[in-house]
C-alpha cells in the first residue's frame, strides 16, 4: 500500500509539473496580448497622429473607462508632439480637456494617477538622453549622432536633451508604454518607415512582442487605414492584408424626395454623409448627387470597405438620425448593388482606401 501511495504521489507530481509547463508555454511573453490599457494608448496615439479629433474623443473616453489615468493620457499626448508636431498634439490635448469636462459634468471622477515630473534637474541633459537612447537601442550612441547629428547638431541636441531626457524623465509612463505610443503614431503616418523600423526595434527591446505588434497593426487598420497597418505588418514580416476586400460593398441608392421636403432633406443628408466618412474608417465614400432637371431625384454612391463596415454603419447614431428624420420625406427608394471593374482606378479616385 505504501509503495502504491508513493507511486501515485509521484505520478500526480509529474502530471502537475507537465500541466504547469504547458500553461507556462501557452502564457509566454511572446503570446501575451495587448492589455486594455495598451490598446487605449495605441488608439489614442494613432488618432492624434492623423488628427481625427472626433474619433479621438471616443477613444479617450474608452481609455479612461479601461483604467488609464488622466496623467498617463496627458503624458502620451505631450510626448506625441515630438513625433506628430505641436498642432496635432495641442488639438489632442484640447480634445482631452473637453472629454474630461464632459465626464466631470456627468459626475464621473477619473483618477489623476502618478504625478507628472515637470522639471528635469540633470546637469548634463545630453548625456542623460544619450544613455536613455542606449538603453532603448541596446547599442552605443556616438556623440554627436553620425550623419544628421554632425550635419545639424541642434537637432541632435533636441533629440537627446529634450525628447529622451526632459520628456522621458517622467515616470508616469514606462519606456515600453512610450514606445507603444511612438510606434502607433509613426505607423499612422506615411513616409516614416525608417523611423518606424527603429522604434519597432526599440519596442522589442522593452519587451513588446511580434504578436503584440500584430495586434497593434489591427488597431491601426481599425482607426486609420489598411495601408498604414500594412507598414507594420511588412516590417515584422507577416502577411499583408489586401486593401480592397473581396466583400467590399458598392451601392447606388436611387431616391425620390417629396418636393416640399427637398431642402431639409439635402441638409440632413449632407450632415450624415460627412459624419460617416469622417468618423467611420470602413465608410469609403457616401457621395450624393441630384439630377439637374429634377433635384428631387437623388442618387447616392455608397462604398463600404466590407459588409461588416456596412452593418456597423447602420448602427451609428448619425445614420439612425438620418433614417428616422428623412423617412417621411422619401417618396421612393431603390438600392442597386454594384461591382467594381478597375480596382486600380478606384484606388486613385478614393484615396481613403489607402
Amino acid at each position: 500500500m505504501d509503495k502504491n501511495k508513493l507511486l501515485k504521489s509521484v505520478l500526480v507530481s509529474v502530471l502537475l509539473i507537465t500541466i504547469s509547463m504547458v500553461y507556462a508555454q501557452q502564457s509566454s511573453p511572446a503570446d501575451k496580448a495587448l492589455s486594455s490599457h495598451q490598446q487605449g494608448l495605441v488608439s489614442i496615439a494613432a488618432l492624434t497622429a492623423t488628427g481625427n479629433v472626433e474619433q479621438l474623443k471616443i477613444e479617450l473616453n474608452k481609455g479612461l473607462e479601461a483604467g488609464l489615468t488622466r496623467n498617463e493620457i496627458k503624458e502620451a499626448l505631450v510626448q506625441l508632439y515630438a513625433y506628430t508636431g505641436f498642432p496635432r498634439s495641442l488639438n489632442a490635448i484640447q480634445a482631452f480637456m473637453a472629454v474630461v469636462d464632459e465626464r466631470k459634468a456627468k459626475g464621473i471622477e477619473d483618477i489623476d494617477g502618478k504625478e507628472i515630473v515637470v522639471n528635469n534637474i540633470a546637469k548634463d541633459k545630453y548625456e542623460q538622453g544619450r544613455k536613455v537612447l542606449e538603453e532603448l537601442t541596446k547599442t552605443t550612441q556616438a556623440k554627436p549622432a553620425p550623419g544628421f547629428g554632425e550635419f545639424a547638431p541642434r537637432i541632435d541636441a533636441f533629440l537627446k536633451e529634450h525628447l529622451f531626457a526632459d520628456i522621458f524623465v517622467s515616470e508616469v509612463l514606462t519606456y515600453q508604454q512610450r514606445e507603444l505610443v511612438t510606434i502607433a503614431a509613426l505607423a499612422s503616418m506615411s513616409g516614416v518607415e525608417g523611423q518606424l523600423q527603429a522604434h519597432i526595434n526599440m519596442g522589442k527591446n522593452t519587451g513588446i512582442s511580434d504578436h503584440q505588434l500584430e495586434q497593434l497593426a489591427s488597431l491601426i487598420e481599425m482607426n486609420v487605414s489598411t495601408t498604414q497597418a500594412n507598414t507594420v505588418r511588412k516590417l515584422i514580416e507577416i502577411p499583408l492584408v489586401p486593401v480592397i476586400k473581396p466583400d467590399m460593398l458598392i451601392r447606388i441608392s436611387e431616391i425620390e424626395i417629396h418636393p416640399e421636403f427637398l431642402e431639409e432633406y439635402k441638409a440632413i443628408l449632407k450632415e450624415e454623409a460627412s459624419a460617416s466618412v469622417a468618423i467611420e474608417p470602413g465608410v469609403i465614400a457616401i457621395f450624393p448627387m441630384y439630377q439637374q432637371e429634377d433635384q428631387t431625384q437623388v442618387r447616392i454612391i455608397e462604398i463600404y470597405a466590407d459588409k461588416q463596415a456596412y452593418q456597423s454603419h447602420l448602427k451609428t447614431p448619425h445614420f439612425e438620425h438620418y433614417k428616422t428624420s428623412t423617412l417621411p420625406m422619401v417618396k421612393t427608394l431603390k438600392l442597386v448593388d454594384m461591382t467594381d471593374v478597375d480596382q486600380d482606378a478606384m484606388m486613385r479616385i478614393f484615396k481613403k482606401l489607402k
